[in-house]
């Protein structure tokens, strides 16, 4: 009887064994975000965002769960609710909200009770922060430059809407930015008192405070006394070819600015010291190159000295923190695909000192009053964003939340591998590899190259639902990851080295890698394929008229002809710099790197995907590429996103472009069919 019974158990395990990944397992995750420490270090508030399939969107709720552990519970419920802030007394939230119909500042008890709107403002808010003091808080809001009262902004767009015309008239570059047209409005920093009432403009002029970016800390901070604001703007009179922000500061009550940082590069993510002595910053020193090294610098706001704390450091510093006591300041650095949290001590001559790390990006450190234990968030290729504590009495490191577990649990995630070849001028060219569901090293197995964007940029042990490799895996595929020249993490020089050399030695850097898993004894190398976006999409097509090593291709927002490239994308600062000018200062580099050229050579199977809004790498881009495939006779589908920009967002999107990829590339790496005995 014993043994009948282990049998059946074991029957009962292997029945509900985890299954391979899939779109529907990606739709389901909660996706955290911006964890915020109360400041008597009791509580962490943090956004999750959920997929509703049915209505084709994505709505964000704010939680809340105490930091000794526990079950976290949902704050807000109506509309989509994130940013949260807390109140210096930890007693009350601030956050943005649209429940009333439009983004607003909302305040509620820290226990999610007794929620009121703070602001009515035309113009919507975003980004709120507050002052230290409590009395007042800071925002963004998209406003008209001329208005100097909320009357004046709340007219013009009443007016701006009513108006049967509308035409857009430029004088000056950089009219349209990724997915938006520019119009008559500016980002500008306002302030508004806790208790609601008239806002007041922080930064009127011409300019966008803060400056646009795509993602790290805020671009604006305030001085823990509350008597100053700093924040980051580029005042340069050709917005399109400068990448040269700076740190301003100006009094809550208005005024004139003054300028506090130089560099010729960008100048972001200001961050004060908690004693207010310091304010740290990143930094870049080169101009009008975006992919230059984020260094971290500090000043010591009596003396105006600056220090580069990072001088000895190879590596992009991606955020910070002080700790409570100002001694010291924590940062992560972006290392061969990982991110890790490192520290310097202010006044210390030391070098930096490694605090957590491992096989996964780790960010969003903050610290409880007693600076005793750190809170953080970690992902990896294997696992989404968790919140995490770590104490300093014993070095351990606790899950906080674990709101995907019950998803996690239903599949099998397996972990990346990384190999490393020498690739172009013997330089070592790391890649990460993940194996199918159940692999068996005595089969064959097709392999699916993906080819980050940037150029300079790279795959990371992160999570990732636009690009999802666990989803490709699960189809079968061993998927390939290289990090060629060009990609971050590996030294500022390794980055450098794609800088007018978009198809050479970063080509060959994956190439090695492509023939590397050649010899490989479970691949197939009749059933390669390759895709990638933005500049992986560019090199996509390079390859297209470059080798015949690969059944499929998948070429989705990618640069194909670089000379109207030039002419129709918006940060001119990009082309300039990659190309050593426009196409009339350097034509033999338009000519020598555009897959456009060697049209004549494209014979694999490709899909072309690109969005409609996609003003970085233009529609024409796609249409260009698709009318030479079908020009030539080669097989190829053309996908297109009316709704969509350079990143595919939408959830029903979403999923036509995956099973869009998927059925493309499996259609044309399958198993050739036995022969008939």
């Amino acid at each position: 009887m014993l043994r009948i019974l282990c049998l059946w158990a074991a029957l009962a395990v292997s029945l509900t064994a985890a299954k391979p990944f899939d779109v529907d397992g990606l739709m389901r995750m909660k996706r955290l975000s911006d964890p915020q420490l109360s400041p008597d270090g009791k509580i962490v508030v943090f956004v999750v965002q959920t997929v509703d399939l049915a209505g084709n969107k994505k709505t964000s709720q704010i939680y809340s769960i105490p930091l000794a552990g526990g079950s976290p519970f949902a704050l807000t419920g109506d509309g989509s609710n994130d940013r949260p802030r807390f109140a210096p007394d930890s007693k009350k939230i601030a956050y943005i909200s649209d429940r009333g119909g439009s983004s607003q500042i909302w305040m509620m008890n820290a226990d999610g009770t007794e929620a009121k709107a703070v602001t009515k403002i035309a113009t919507e808010a975003a980004g709120l922060t507050f002052f230290p003091d409590g009395k007042r808080i800071l925002f963004v809001s998209e406003v008209y430059p001329d208005c100097t009262d909320e009357a004046c902004n709340e007219k013009k767009l009443a007016d701006e809407k009513a108006s049967i015309t509308k035409a857009r008239v430029y004088t000056s570059l950089l009219y349209r930015h990724w997915t938006t047209w520019q119009s008559k409005r500016r980002s500008h920093l306002l302030v508004v008192p806790v208790e609601g009432g008239l806002s007041k403009d922080l930064t009127p002029g011409p300019f966008e405070v803060p400056t646009f970016s795509l993602g790290g800390p805020d671009g604006y901070a305030i001085s823990p006394d509350s008597k100053e604001v700093c924040y980051v703007v580029n005042t340069d009179a050709d917005q399109a070819l400068s990448t040269n922000s700076n740190l301003y500061t100006v009094s809550p009550e208005g005024g004139e600015a003054t300028k506090i940082t130089s560099t010729p590069g960008a100048d972001v993510s200001p961050a004060y010291s908690p004693d207010g002595q310091w304010i740290a910053w990143r930094a870049q020193k080169t101009a009008g190159y975006e992919a230059d090294r984020w260094r971290l610098f500090v000043m010591k706001r009596t003396e105006g000295k600056v220090r580069d704390l990072t001088e000895g450091i190879n590596l992009n510093i991606q955020s910070l923190t002080w700790t409570p006591d100002s001694t010291r300041l924590f940062f992560t650095v972006e290392d061969r695909g990982r991110q890790s949290i490192q520290m310097f001590v202010i006044n210390g001559a030391g070098s930096a000192r490694s605090i957590v790390s491992g096989n996964a990006t780790y960010d969003d450190m903050q610290f409880t009053p007693d600076a005793k234990t750190i809170v953080f968030t970690q992902q990896s290729g294997s696992r989404p964003t968790e919140i995490y504590r770590v104490n300093s009495a014993d070095g351990k490191i606790t899950p906080l939340t674990k709101m995907n577990d019950d998803v996690v649990a239903d599949y099998d995630l397996p972990n990346f591998e990384e190999v490393t070849v020498n690739g172009a001028e013997g330089a070592k060219v790391s890649s990460f590899v993940l194996k199918p569901t159940g692999f068996n090293a005595q089969q064959k197995y097709p392999v699916l190259f993906l080819i980050h964007g940037g150029p300079q940029g790279a795959w990371h042990e992160a999570w990732s639902y636009r690009w999802n490799p666990q989803i490709f895996a699960a189809a079968g595929f061993v998927v390939v990851m290289p990090n060629p020249r060009g990609s971050t993490g590996y030294g500022q020089k390794f980055t450098d080295e794609i800088n007018n050399d978009w198809g050479g030695k970063a080509y060959e850097d994956i190439m090695a890698t492509v023939d590397n898993m050649a010899t490989q004894p479970w691949a197939d190398p009749e059933r390669f394929a390759a895709a990638g976006g933005s500049y992986g999409g560019y090199m996509v097509n390079w390859m297209l008229g470059h080798t015949q090593k690969f059944k499929a291709l998948v070429s989705h927002a990618g640069v194909y002809d670089l000379r109207s490239m030039a002419g129709e994308t918006e940060e001119l600062w990009f082309v300039n710099w990659e190309f050593r000018g426009m196409p009339w200062d350097n034509p033999d580099s338009y000519a020598k790197w555009s897959p456009s050229y060697f049209a004549n050579e494209f014979r694999t199977p490709t899909l072309v995907i690109h969005g409609d809004l996609d003003y970085r790498v233009p529609l024409g881009q796609g249409l260009q590429l698709f009318t030479a495939l079908q020009m030539k006779k080669v097989p190829s589908k053309l996908l297109t996103f009316p709704d969509e920009g350079h990143w595919i967002g939408k959830p029903q999107n979403s999923l036509l472009w995956y099973q869009s990829v998927l059925d493309w590339i499996t259609e044309w790496t399958k198993k050739p069919a036995a022969p008939t005995p």
